[in-house]
């Protein structure tokens, strides 16, 4: 039995012998190496040092190459966005709100005589083939030669000059064409309603055109290019700047509250300005103060007195909301202290956010139909109010004074949620928080998700991040979040539909007691992370405007449908090129955005720069927003309020700009 063992483990380690040794055909071939592979699982953790260091190596190298590659494309999608505000601004051209470089690509070949379909097919426009015609007589050709020049050059580039002009004839007498394009009738008819982008096009025609069968020595000598450049020129004077820059836009300046010999002096500052008038707030928290239906005008008939006196107009703000003391008197007035009172009972009067912290900054909208305020409901608070400063001020709207009544509607007088407040921690570029915990907001959820059949939808979205949360960094706003999502698109459309019905509801009671009145509703501009897909911060704020929506366009037929002007907030031209990158910000894209959509929907507009400005570069890009450059429909603010600086660098350092400033705006030469 053990020779037989002995036997088998020969046998087998000579087979064993036989399967490690390579044949004697492979011992002369070349050795090709096989790629190593990246040791997995426990055989990583057996791996030598050097493959861990190499690995390190490479894993920062990569990550330093991504930190390059997401610099450059912020730095690239900058230099898009400014070059996307030029064109629309300067170059007249129809692009999108979010157009990308095809809508570029595009709309410059349109405007160089390019035809571009719709899938991006690309062509020239060519012209037909000129018929053959019977050659004439010299006689007739010499006879009609300088009138089919003088005719075909004045039609096709602007029907205002004269066949007879002096000048053409002495520019044209002699640029010398051929006969077949000179006694051809002109393909073209310009009609006199078209834009100056349209003319441009069809004078590029044109030239083609002849270019194409004329002589080349002839079009190129110097009295042909004269003529050529004087129409253009022509062109260019009655065209480029259009009806808005000799328009007369007024430009008011807020009024803080002070003393009446301080009143007197900021008038007579604002006097020589040339200023129109003044915007004064009349706040809730002072009028009505300590009793229901118990209001004291005593100290604002005093102030209308004396504006009165300066012969100066005036608009009125009824503040329903907090003043945090950031004005220049620095002062603080809260809401009414009964209201006050009211909310130490019941705190869900206020607005609250997911962590359960009230905002008293302004009332709930959730009771604008709940009879939670001593037997009244918000909205009748708000119309009692303004009922009150109508028949109070009667003698003042006879006489003229009180040209305009803006309807504090939220925060800040602005139509928002309370969703960035720097109360409650809020700095920018945060996201902020949605602001409906409150148990009436609740409710008012819960019916809607029972309507709509799904029951479970009753909440509100828990991975949204806090106040000065990143888009990236939540699961809510995220590129392809839950904000896109069924339960996502139904809980916004909620949220900005509080917002519409609160602002349609208020409105309806305030075009009742502000009869033949100019109602103003001011909006806000949340212009940071516009360049993302989600527009996080002005969903929290209760603007459903995504990539994929226009969260304004339902918002403005409200305003149409009531006859009011809405005001917009003009922020975010003191931020820096690094503040703009790293917030994804796009003030002027959203400024675009929110004026054309108002405009297409024949909205009044007015303005009002959110900071002070206190040089020249400043008021220059006030003045291109509230009259935009080479407007084809020549829109233009109906008037604008000025946040000037403080009045002591506003009389020794900025007095000069805003002279300039206000002189533009009236439309006088500077």
């Amino acid at each position: 039995m053990n020779n037989t063992m002995n036997q088998c483990f020969t046998a087998a380690s000579q087979d064993l012998d036989q399967q490690q040794s390579p044949p004697p055909s492979a011992a002369v071939q070349p050795y090709h190496s096989q790629p190593q592979r990246r040791p997995r699982g426990f055989a990583a953790i057996n791996s030598g040092s050097n493959t861990t260091t190499s690995a390190t190596k490479s894993r920062k190298e990569r990550e330093k190459e991504k930190e390059r590659t997401k610099l450059r494309e912020r730095h690239r999608r900058a230099i898009t966005s400014r070059m996307l505000a030029g064109l629309r601004q300067y170059g007249n051209f129809p692009l999108p709100a979010r157009a990308d470089m095809n809508d570029v690509i595009a709309a410059l070949a349109r405007e160089a005589g390019w035809t571009v379909e719709p899938d991006g097919t690309t062509c020239r426009q060519t012209l037909p083939a000129p018929p053959q015609q019977l050659p004439l007589p010299i006689s007739h050709f010499n006879s009609t030669q300088q009138n089919n020049i003088n005719a075909s050059i004045v039609q096709g580039a602007h029907p205002v000059r004269s066949a007879e002009s002096p000048l053409y004839s002495s520019a044209l007498k002699n640029c010398s064409m051929r006969s077949s394009v000179d006694c051809q009738p002109s393909a073209h008819r310009v009609d006199e309603n078209l834009s100056p982008a349209s003319l441009d096009s069809v004078v590029a025609e044109r030239d083609a055109k002849v270019d194409k069968y004329s002589s080349a020595s002839a079009i190129d000598s110097p009295e042909c290019l004269e003529a050529r450049q004087l129409v253009q020129d022509v062109h260019c004077e009655e065209h480029g700047n259009g009806l808005s820059e000799t328009s007369y836009i007024p430009v008011y300046a807020r009024l803080a509250l002070m003393d009446p010999d301080g009143v007197k002096e900021e008038l007579q500052n604002l006097k020589s300005l040339c200023v129109d008038g003044v915007v004064v707030d009349c706040w809730w928290g002072i009028v009505e103060a300590w009793t229901p239906k118990k209001y004291d005008w005593t100290g604002y008939r005093e102030m209308f007195h004396i504006i009165q006196e300066f012969g100066m107009k005036l608009q009125v703000v009824l503040a329903f909301h907090e003043s945090g003391g950031h004005d220049p008197g620095g002062i603080f007035i809260s809401l009414p202290q009964w209201i006050l009172e009211i909310g130490k009972s019941n705190q869900d009067i206020f607005f609250t956010d997911r962590e359960g912290r009230r905002n008293t900054e302004c009332l709930s909208w959730g009771i604008d139909k709940e009879r939670v305020l001593r037997g009244r409901t918000g909205i009748e608070i708000y119309f009692d109010f303004m009922r009150s400063f109508r028949t109070e001020f009667d003698d003042l709207f006879t006489e003229g004074l009180i040209s305009a009544v803006e309807i504090g509607l939220g925060a800040s007088g602005e139509l928002k949620y309370p969703s960035f407040s720097e109360r409650m921690g809020w700095r920018y570029p945060g996201i902020g928080e949605f602001q409906c915990y409150d148990k009436y907001l609740m409710q008012n959820l819960q019916k809607a998700a029972k309507l709509r059949g799904h029951s479970f939808w009753a909440r509100a979205p828990d991975n949204a991040g806090y106040y000065n949360s990143k888009p990236h960094e939540t699961g809510f706003f995220c590129e392809k979040g839950d904000y896109d999502s069924y339960y996502g698109r139904f809980f916004l459309r909620w949220y900005t539909q509080v917002l519409i019905d609160h602002v349609d509801n208020v409105l309806s009671l305030a075009s009742l007691a502000f009869e033949d009145i100019q109602i103003v509703v001011k909006i806000p501009a949340i212009y940071w992370w516009y360049k993302t897909t989600s527009h996080a911060a002005e969903l929290t704020a209760g603007y459903y405007n995504p990539s994929n929506q226009d969260g304004y366009s339902l918002l403005f037929e409200v305003l149409k449908k009531h006859g009011v002007t809405m005001k917009f907030i003009i922020s975010g031209f003191q931020a820096s090129y690094q503040e703009i990158d790293e917030a994804f910000s796009d003030p002027e894209g959203l400024n675009w955005q929110v004026l054309n959509s108002a405009w297409d929907r024949g909205l009044c507009v007015a303005g009002q720069n959110a900071q002070p400005c206190y040089d020249r570069e400043g008021f220059v890009r006030l003045l291109e927003t509230t009259r935009p450059r080479n407007h084809p429909d020549g829109h233009h603010f109906s008037f604008f309020v000025f946040h000037q600086p403080l009045p002591l660098i506003q009389r020794t350092i900025c007095f000069s700009e805003i002279d300039y400033f206000v002189k533009s705006m009236h439309g006088e030469p500077s």
